[in-house]
């Protein structure tokens, strides 16, 4: 939705708000697949559960904790540690 003809201090805020969720998102979405090309890259077998569960997490910093672990477990589903 454009407001960028409201000028008020709600809409101004409205829009930053929906700037940094946006940001979020690209943040997250990014290092999902930032972890599943390191997954493949390594040659591991990442199944569709695995890659449903990296798509669906919209946390950068759970992700960013995968993705350290991705560099050297033995098995795609160990990224999640022990949850």
């Amino acid at each position: 939705m454009d407001l960028s003809f409201y000028k008020s201090y709600l809409s101004e805020e409205i829009r930053d708000e929906g700037r940094a969720q946006g940001r979020e998102q690209g943040r997250a979405q990014g290092r999902a697949e930032d972890l599943l090309l390191v997954l493949e890259q390594r040659g591991l077998d990442v199944s569709v559960e695995v890659r449903r569960r990296i798509e669906e997490c919209g946390d950068p910093e759970v992700l960013r904790e995968w993705l350290v672990r991705a560099v050297t477990v033995g098995r795609a589903e160990d990224v999640f540690g022990e949850e």
